[in-house]
Formats: C-alpha cells, structure tokens, sequence
C-alpha cells in the first residue's frame, strides 16, 4: 500500500485475484476417474512405461504423518501425467504447473487435478508473498507434491542449475513452531526414448531467437494431434519407445539442516539462498545418479562417440556394450540393462529409423545432418553418467548443408532404408 499509494480495498482485491489464479480445486471423481484413466489410456498408447528403480528400503522408512515432495527432473511436458499415472494408485500430488497450462481448457482441468499455477519469471513481490504463504499454507497440512526444481523444460537434454523459489518456500514452513512434522524430499527421475516436443526444445539452440509464435505452436500442436489420431483410427499408431521413471532416496530435511548453519532458514534471503542451493545441488545430483537409460540414449551416446558421420554398424554395437560396462560401474540404471546389446539396439533403430535420424548404408550407419541435433540432445540426457570422448558438433544449421550424405528416399511413414 505504502509503495504503490493505493488504498486497502485494491490491494486486498489483487490478493484475491492472485489467490483465485493460483489455488486448484481438486476434484476426486476428476483425478482418479476421469484422469487416471485417461493417463492410463494415453501414456500407453505412446509409451511402453516402467518404474525401473526405487529405493524402497529407504521409502518406506518416511514417517506416515511425515510431509513428501518429489523432485524430478524436467524432460517433457508429459511428466505431469507419466508420474501422476504411475504414483495414482498411491498418493494424489499436487503439481506446481508454469503459465503454458493456464489457457482453455488446461487451466480448469489442472486445477481440478489439484495443481497449483506459478507465474515464472514475474517478479512483484506481492504475488511472490501471496505464492509462498499458498505453498506453506498446503505443506503444513501434509498435500504431497511434485516440484521441478530445474524450474522449467531442458533445452539440450542436460540437467540444469537449480531454480530455489519454491525450494525456499517450503523449506520455511518448518520455521513455523506448529509445525512439527518432517518434510521429505524424494528425488524423481525421467528419460524417454522420444521427448514428444524434442524440436521445439532445441529449436532454439539451433537458430538463437528461432522461437515459433503461439499461432505457430498452436498449428503444430492440432497437426500432431490429427495426425495420430488418423494412425490410431487406421491401426498404424506406434509406441514411441520406452518411458522410464526412477525413485531415490529421500532426503529429510530436518537432517539436512542439522548440516547447515544454524537458523539458516532465518538468514536475510540473499544468504539463505546460497545455502539452500547447496541443497538444490544435491538433490538435482541424486536425480542425475538414477536417471534411467533408455535405449535411444544409449545409442545416441554411443554413434556420437565416434565424432564422425559414418559408423561401422558392428563397431557401434561395441560401443554400446562399452558404455553399458561404464554405465554399470558407476551404478547407472540401465533399462533392460541386462538384454542383449543387439535387442537394445534394435529398439533404438526402431525410433532412430521412423525419426529419420540415422540410415542405413551397406554395413555402415549414416547420421544424417537434420538428425545429429537431436541425437546431441538424447544423447545428453545421460552424459553426466558417461562423458563421451571426443569431439562433439554443436547445435547449428550448418549441419544440414551438408549434400554429400545419402539422403532418405520417398517411402511411407516410419520406414527408412
């Protein structure tokens, strides 16, 4: 009121408009009728889904009256639904969801699935006071969450730098004396063998500022959509692979903050938060430590290791079972890590041929320039598991000058030579 000279009543007004933005209304009949069972039926219609590791010793030690917030890492849009449709038959979570949610009809469904909006980038600190009371107000009564610390989607695959605003906020709530409870935090942990929106992700890496307009993403979007619908009704609709989800082990952090300076959560917020990115840190590293490896990243990883174009096919499949070996002695969850390095590379081409990513050339494999972005960003996802020797191209335009590759022919969707 003192800084902006405005009266009670429109202050009080603004409030309420911002707690009418943010707050859900969570309906049972909605989350587990209507959305489980349209998860169910989407999720599996794309992907073949897996839970391939769990600590769950260490879960099933969480005190019962105990607070739990998963964090995972932010691969797709799909996450919502991937882990609310793999933790349904458990526990309801409350998501914290970004702005691209809130036009028809998302923001109603959403908020009837429970989740709360957050406006990212937006920097009154009304709104940011008003936010963080909403998030305590919720952990106090034990709502369990699902938070992306990264604070929005991976560009080029790899996990970035912790984002602390809503970290900070829930961490406060302990500072409440009422508040006698634990809060847990549960390190959640995504990969997919295709990203659904992977080329608009890296579009921009690729062309800076290349960002198509709403309009643009709009008709993609109701392209993508009536193109598989006409797959689905014609029987030609495949999986996209394998999308894997990874639980680890929680974090308490009341025992974290037996580590941490003494009434950290008290400091003035510029110290408070140096300390609390320690926490973010960890917690992304114990993500990373569990990130699933599906098989188009494996491959990915391995045909970029050579740092050239074409690949001896058998060599390639030796440099998958290399990886696979370093994968392991670093305790890497490899999805069907114990398969047949051929049946893992078989489901790659599966996808790296119907994406037009890769051919096929006598004995050899050929990366073809459009695909070599693509397989960068997959490849990425496990990078910090498996650092790849060698040179690595970058994201650029110029690889798809190049005119001296084989190029693929004119044949139906999904195949390739």
């Amino acid at each position: 009121m003192a800084e902006h000279a405005l009266p009670e009543k429109a202050v009080r007004r603004q409030v309420r408009k911002y707690l009418d933005e943010i707050i859900p209304h969570f309906n049972v009949l909605s989350y587990y009728k209507l959305g489980y069972n349209l998860a169910k039926i989407v999720v599996n219609l794309l992907y073949k889904v897996s839970v391939d590791y769990q600590d769950e010793p260490a879960l099933e030690r969480i005190p019962r009256r105990d607070v739990v917030v998963y964090l995972m890492n932010h691969r797709s849009n799909a996450d919502y639904v991937v882990v609310a449709y793999v933790l349904a038959r458990g526990v309801h979570v409350s998501y914290a969801v970004g702005e691209w949610a809130r036009a028809w009809p998302l923001e109603y469904v959403f908020k009837s699935f429970g989740a709360y909006f957050i406006r990212r980038r937006f920097r009154e600190p009304l709104y940011h006071t008003v936010l963080e009371r909403y998030v305590q107000l919720i952990t106090r009564n034990g709502v369990t969450q699902g938070i992306f610390p990264e604070g929005g989607l991976s560009r080029d695959g790899k996990l970035r730098p912790p984002k602390l605003g809503l970290l900070d906020y829930i961490c406060r709530t302990v500072t409440d004396p009422a508040f006698d409870r634990d809060i847990w935090f549960v390190p959640v942990a995504l990969n997919y063998d295709r990203v659904l929106e992977d080329r608009s992700l890296i579009r921009e890496l690729i062309a800076a500022g290349d960002r198509p307009s709403r309009l643009a993403q709009l008709g993609t979007v109701v392209s993508y959509l009536a193109s598989n619908t006409l797959r689905l009704l014609t029987g030609r609709l495949k999986r996209y692979g394998r999308v894997a989800v990874n639980f680890g082990t929680p974090q308490s952090l009341r025992a974290w903050l037996a580590t941490a300076p003494r009434n950290v959560l008290s400091l003035p917020k510029e110290q408070r938060l140096a300390e609390l990115e320690r926490l973010g840190r960890e917690m992304l590293a114990s993500i990373g430590a569990i990130i699933p490896v599906t098989p188009v990243p494996l491959a990915a990883a391995a045909l970029l290791s050579f740092g050239q174009t074409v690949i001896a096919k058998d060599a390639l499949l030796e440099r998958m079972d290399q990886l696979r070996d370093r994968l392991k002695e670093v305790n890497g969850k490899v999805v069907r890590g114990g398969a047949g390095i051929v049946d893992i590379w078989e489901r790659a081409w599966r996808m790296l041929r119907m994406r037009r990513l890769v051919i096929v050339d006598g004995e050899s494999l050929v990366i073809l320039p459009r695909g070599r972005p693509l397989l960068e960003y997959y490849a990425n996802s496990i990078a910090h598991l498996i650092p790849i020797r060698g040179p690595r191209p970058l994201f650029h335009k110029a690889h798809e000058l190049d005119d001296k590759l084989p190029k693929l022919k004119n044949e139906a969707p999904g195949t390739a030579r």
